[in-house]
């Protein structure tokens, strides 16, 4: 199977450098100089990296036979890709974004709440991109106390949301109350 480790980003400089999108929580081992990484698409590699060097908490890399701006803008957007056994340093509460796409968002009572289409990695925690029924999207911190459970077996994932993270559209007014409603009294 294959993993993303970046994806290759805008060239720095004159000499062929570029910036990296990293996806890899390993990027120290897997962007080592002399690593050679797969590509998708496949035409554009194997890439053998030459320099690697963090400035301002982002990921810079080199690649044999890429000189110049013009040959790094050409790898604008391409991914840099391992071949991996999933199960290899995998550890018991970590999860690849392949696994979690297509998964039903519920809440703690089994709600739905939509369907996950994707896992932004941040800085702090990585985003877990939820479509929700009205077509609205919405990025859940992926974190215990909000997604207090991932299920593979029943194709689902549940969300303890905070109030207001998800669409209010549908809320109950409380003991039944009824907004007061502004129609004139016909004392005109």
């Amino acid at each position: 199977m294959q993993l993303r480790v970046a994806v290759i980003g805008q060239p720095h400089g004159l000499r062929g450098e570029v910036r990296l999108n990293v996806r890899t929580d390993s990027p120290e081992q897997r962007l080592a100089v002399g690593s050679v990484l797969e590509t998708d698409p496949a035409e554009a590699g194997p890439l053998t990296i030459t320099k690697s060097r963090i400035y301002k908490d982002a990921w810079f890399v080199a690649f044999d036979g890429v000189t110049d701006r013009t040959a790094a803008e050409r790898l604008r957007n391409v991914a840099l890709v391992i071949e991996t056994d999933e199960e290899e340093d995998r550890e018991s509460d970590s999860w690849y974004e392949h696994e979690l796409v297509g998964l039903e968002a519920l809440d703690p009572d089994g709600y739905t709440l939509g369907t996950v289409t994707g896992l932004e990695p941040m800085p702090a925690q990585d985003l877990l991109v939820v479509a929700e029924p009205d077509g609205r999207v919405t990025r859940v911190p992926f974190v215990k106390e909000i997604v207090t459970d991932i299920d593979l077996d029943d194709n689902c994932v549940v969300i303890d949301a905070p109030a207001g993270l998800f669409s209010d559209e549908e809320m109950i007014i409380a003991d039944g109350d009824e907004p007061e409603s502004e129609e004139p009294d016909g004392d005109s």
